[in-house]
């Protein structure tokens, strides 16, 4: 068990879900029915200055748990210390405000500590400004119970007048004197002023069973252990020294021991329990689900803390899904070279995962090997047609040892992990092969050829280790983009969407498709990247174009380079084809010079992602920013500009950049890549035009970016969109209007009445560039 702590006085010995209830209900409970309360504070030199200041505090939050008004419960003060002093009657502050705002502005007296005094003073007044008698009346004493007098007396006078009084500890209570003053039972009456919300939760306790209004429904009060404790100094035996003592002997002493006394502070314990109200809480029921976390948020609030891979809605429903059909075979490292540590963090990734991926139904066709010396299929694919049979034969997979050889592992699963077999009977045949190895421990034989063999047999690799394993998985998978690496044991658990995406990928064709996309690449030439790095930022647009289909009906790509200026390399409508584009990225010329990505980002906004510049309306639009981190500080509001117009931004940083900066600018991490070196591009490819093209499915607003020119206004309609022109004229108000009785074009309608489909407005787009250049 553990202990809610309060400055050490008092402890309750409860769970710690059991005190996020206790307080939670403190919080929440408020006391409603007609009360007189008075409070009782001390403001005796023993209290101090500084104690007297956490009284007031404390009546302040216990006046938050009252229901205050003239009607129902009414509040007073009398501070004491020498005499009792009346600070306000209970008929002078009406609202709960004036009552806290009247105890800020009370002024500590000092004196002696005269308990007694103070409540003789109450026998002999009663309740200032109280009701009648048939309202009941409560008692509130806030003191360290150091009393200079007696007080068993007038405390047994007071409470045989039917006022029930609690006794509240400040500072080191002296609990014993406390005991005295409390109604009975005292573990009812006795609070402590450390923790004003486990105290208010304690007073409507006690009152609800009688006094206030009934409990909410569900909660109910509760008896815990609970200790006190209290600050004395007492005197111990420090030892014994050599003292003169007289002799009967005339004119002698005698050496003798003496025992040396010193005084020393303890902390004297009192065991006793405390009775706190207990409400449910929204996480009793468990709302969270495959590993979440439920965090309460009050009584009735709660949100769930998810694993990654869920999170797919507030109860942590699978995020990720192998929609796309595979046989999938998970080939596991479990040699010496790998450690147990690595074979049990692999183990827990794969159950992860495919709890993650596969629902309630498992896949007909995941299967799991494992191998050092030799191979072994665990699990066959097929084999099992539920996900809690597959979790559990994962869970059943045990650490072997062994020699690493990663060789002989894969040569074996082309020739046997996909054998058709009777148990196979209802897997298709042509459905796309994948092995995802995990390793951490370098092969003891040569990896090549088994690899070639497999990928012969038409298997696609995957391979998952950490970063010292780069270069060996790229041998095996024979591309970078098929490879994954982490740096840490919890990076490994992130990459889990990364691997999904893989996964999925296999037999797509790269790039996207059959979407249209308007993609600009702006990329940093300046001084700051160097002519050596900037080859590389080259080269990366280059291999990036790679992936994609390049024409007037599917993707337009147009670059941008810049320094303290940008320039357009070629625009969207230069290059129809890959090797126009690829021949023309070979040309860029290096800049120099200070960096403004700003700069850069509004030049692509005005001079590339518009109409006359060859910008198809009705398709998505994307912008690739490649930096250093130099000259980003102006580059967040046009950044902005081209998102509020519909335009993706894309951020890719190489180095070290403060992250609060590049968040500005990419607006989300979903849309900020960062890479350690330039020299680690290359492996970056294929996850941002993954990225690119997933965004490119979203619906488009034809609107966004404005395809009107000259000021004129894009205004939708049913299946297209027209611009409302203003001196101009023409479908994007291209053409000035003429004054006079100048012939208009002919088959162009009056301005402002046409509609316009997406597929349409290219045609067109594509004549008016046509007719521009001729």
């Amino acid at each position: 068990p553990t202990a809610l702590l309060v400055l050490g006085i008092q402890q309750i010995h409860v769970g710690q879900d059991m005190i996020g209830k206790i307080s939670a209900a403190g919080q929440l409970m408020q006391c409603s029915a007609s009360l007189d309360v008075l409070f009782l504070l001390d403001g005796s030199y023993s209290i101090g200055k500084g104690s007297f200041e956490r009284s007031k505090h404390f009546a302040g939050k216990l006046c938050d748990a009252l229901d205050i008004h003239p009607d129902r419960v009414r509040v007073g003060m009398i501070q004491f210390s020498s005499t009792p002093h009346l600070e306000f009657p209970l008929n002078s502050y009406l609202t709960k405000q004036e009552v806290k705002e009247r105890i800020k502005r009370t002024v500590f007296r000092g004196g002696s500590t005269e308990t007694g005094q103070a409540l003789k003073y109450i026998l002999h007044k009663g309740f200032p400004g109280g009701r009648n008698s048939s309202v009941p009346e409560v008692l509130i004493i806030i003191s360290d119970g150091k009393s200079q007098g007696s007080t068993a007396m007038p405390a047994m006078q007071v409470k045989e007048r039917h006022i029930t009084v609690f006794a509240v500890g400040i500072k080191f209570p002296r609990w014993e004197e406390l005991h005295v003053l409390a109604s009975e039972p005292p573990e009812r009456h006795l609070l402590f002023a450390g923790d004003a919300d486990d105290a208010a939760n304690g007073l409507y306790s006690t009152l609800g069973d009688t006094v206030c209004a009934a409990t909410t429904p569900g909660c109910k009060v509760e008896s815990h252990p609970c200790e006190r404790r209290t600050l004395e100094t007492v005197k111990e035996v420090a030892g014994n020294y050599v003292c003169w003592k007289g002799s009967k002997q005339p004119n002698a002493v005698q050496a003798s021991l003496c025992p040396f006394i010193r005084w020393k502070q303890v902390l004297i314990k009192h065991p006793s329990r405390c009775f706190r109200t207990v409400c449910p809480d929204p996480c009793d029921s468990q709302p969270c689900q495959n590993g979440g976390t439920c965090v309460p948020e009050g009584l009735d609030r709660y949100h769930c803390l998810c694993l990654l891979g869920y999170g797919g809605d507030v109860h942590c429903a699978a995020k990720l899904s192998l929609e796309c059909g595979v046989d999938l075979l998970f080939l596991m490292d479990s040699s010496a070279g790998v450690t147990l540590e690595g074979f049990l963090r692999f183990k827990a990734f794969l159950k992860r995962f495919l709890q993650a991926v596969v629902g309630q139904d498992s896949p007909r066709s995941v299967g799991v090997a494992q191998y050092d010396d030799d191979v072994r299929i665990r699990i066959e694919l097929g084999q099992h047609k539920d996900a809690f049979r597959l979790m559990k034969s994962i869970d059943a997979l045990n650490f072997s040892g062994g020699r690493t050889l990663t060789g002989r592992a894969l040569q074996y699963i082309a020739q046997h992990g996909f054998r058709s077999t009777p148990v196979f009977a209802d897997v298709q045949d042509d459905l796309p092969r994948v092995v995802v190895l995990l390793t951490d421990s370098k092969s003891q034989d040569s990896v090549a050829e088994a690899a070639k063999y497999a990928k012969d047999q038409n298997l696609f690799l995957i391979g998952i280790g950490s970063s010292f394993m780069r270069a060996e998985l790229t041998t095996v998978t024979g591309n970078p983009q098929q490879t994954i690496v982490y740096s840490d044991p919890q990076d490994l658990f992130n990459r889990m969407p990364e691997l999904q995406r893989k996964i999925c990928s296999v037999g797509s064709s790269e790039g996207c498709q059959a979407q249209s996309l308007d993609l600009a690449f702006a990329v940093d030439a300046s001084s700051g990247v160097g002519l050596e790095n900037f080859l590389r930022l080259r080269h990366f647009v280059r291999s990036s174009c790679l992936h994609l289909v390049i024409n007037r009906d599917v993707t337009q790509i147009a670059l941008v380079i810049y320094g303290s200026k940008a320039h357009t390399v070629f625009a969207l409508d230069t290059h129809t084809s890959s090797s126009a584009v690829l021949q023309a990225i070979d040309q860029v010329p290096f800049l120099g010079g200070s960096a403004s990505a700003g700069s850069a980002l509004l030049h692509v906004y005005s001079d590339v992602m518009a109409v006359q510049k060859g910008a198809r309306p009705g398709v998505n639009k994307a912008v690739v920013l490649l930096t250093s981190g130099g000259g980003l500080q102006d580059a967040a509001a046009p950044a902005q500009q081209l998102r509020h117009n519909g335009i993706l931004v894309f951020v890719v940083v190489i180095g070290d950049t403060e992250r609060d900066t590049l968040l500005r600018v990419a607006g989300s991490p979903t849309y900020l890549v960062h890479i350690s070196s330039y020299e680690d591009l290359q492996y970056y490819q294929g996850l941002i035009i993954e990225r690119i093209c997933e965004e490119a499915g979203s619906p488009v607003n034809l609107c966004k970016p404005n395809p009107c020119m000259n000021q004129g206004v894009c205004i939708l309609g049913p299946g297209g969109y027209h611009c409302q022109c203003h001196g101009w004229e023409g479908p994007h108000c291209e053409t000035r209007v003429v004054r006079g009785d100048s012939p208009r074009s002919p088959g162009l309608p009056p301005r402002s009445h046409v509609q316009w489909s997406p597929r349409g407005l290219q045609h067109f787009s594509r004549a008016l560039q046509h007719s521009k250049r001729q």
